[in-house]
């Protein structure tokens, strides 16, 4: 998926708490969103997990989508020509933190 795409939803979770995100990111109707809602849920576990955080204290501290490598192919075209397809990719990366962005 595009970074562009992602970037839309990444921008709509950033500042939120990780449960408030989860539940928002349900109800969003794009593709990009089940992608960046399991990402979160990476996230969110691997803080539990891994660093023994509350889920329910956990903010969403930043949230970016940065571009991958595009993959060119190409689709025939009328007259012999060919017109150039370009496939994007990208990088989702969602960092939480215990401490509260808002004061």
């Amino acid at each position: 998926m595009s970074p562009q795409k992602m970037r839309e939803v990444t921008r709509q979770i950033h500042g939120m708490k990780a449960i408030d995100a989860q539940a928002a990111l349900a109800y969003v109707p794009r593709k990009s969103a089940r992608a960046v809602l399991n990402t979160l849920k990476s996230a969110i576990a691997n803080a539990v997990n891994n660093f023994g955080l509350d889920e329910g204290s956990l903010w969403i501290v930043e949230s970016v989508a940065g571009a991958a490598r595009t993959y060119k192919r190409f689709t025939p075209k009328a007259r012999g020509s060919a017109g150039h397809i370009l496939k994007r990719g990208c990088h989702v990366r969602i960092v939480l933190s215990d401490i509260s962005t808002e004061n």
